[in-house]
């Protein structure tokens, strides 16, 4: 007689309707055996094209990217990625060095709130601290790889201000207690987690 090996349930689960565009973004945050997974799917409109991306995303017991693939539509174009970081810096994107990105720490997916909770989680800022984070970047819908100056700034257990130079943006981001993003203001709100 064999045994269905039971799914683990996940830490926090998480649902974000798209302020910016008409769209929603679902994901489940896991312990994995070394760390820790992210792993959602989000339907959206950008640019126009009919957008449909799953995504996964693992990281270290300290909050560090180690790898996150991306997959589905956007609009007739198929999207199949695989984003990894070795221990030592260097990243690659399918296969190809990304030298560009030495230093970068966490993963960032353009599409997808859900990537903030990593450098929250692994800055562990106290009320007042700063810190800048740059990441590795998904720009969407190119898809490629660039570095993402970000600046995140810890207001008060839920709150943080965040600057995105390169974007101009500059808002304060609301988080549930576990760090997700809860009110990304002009992007992202939460419509419910547990």
């Amino acid at each position: 007689m064999s045994r269905r090996r039971r799914t683990p349930a996940p830490v926090a689960v998480f649902l974000w309707r798209r302020l910016d565009e008409r769209g929603h973004d679902a994901c489940g945050l896991w312990r994995a055996t070394t760390g820790w997974r992210l792993s959602g799917a989000a339907a959206f409109r950008e640019a126009g094209l009919a957008c449909h991306l799953r995504y996964e995303v693992l990281a270290d017991s300290a909050w560090r990217t180690r790898r996150a693939t991306v997959s589905g539509t956007a609009g007739r174009r198929v999207v199949d990625l695989q984003v990894t970081s070795a221990a030592r810096g260097g990243w690659t994107l399918n296969g190809v060095p990304q030298p560009r990105l030495r230093g970068c720490v966490d993963v960032d997916l353009g599409f997808t709130p859900a990537t903030n909770l990593l450098p929250i989680r692994r800055l562990a800022l106290k009320v007042g601290q700063r810190a800048e984070a740059p990441a590795a970047y998904l720009e969407f819908p190119r898809l490629r790889l660039l570095v993402l100056p970000q600046i995140y700034g810890r207001l008060s257990a839920t709150r943080y201000a965040y600057e995105s130079p390169a974007h101009n943006y500059a808002a304060t981001l609301e988080v549930t207690k576990i760090g997700a993003i809860a009110n990304y203001p002009g992007v992202f709100e939460l419509i419910t987690s547990g």
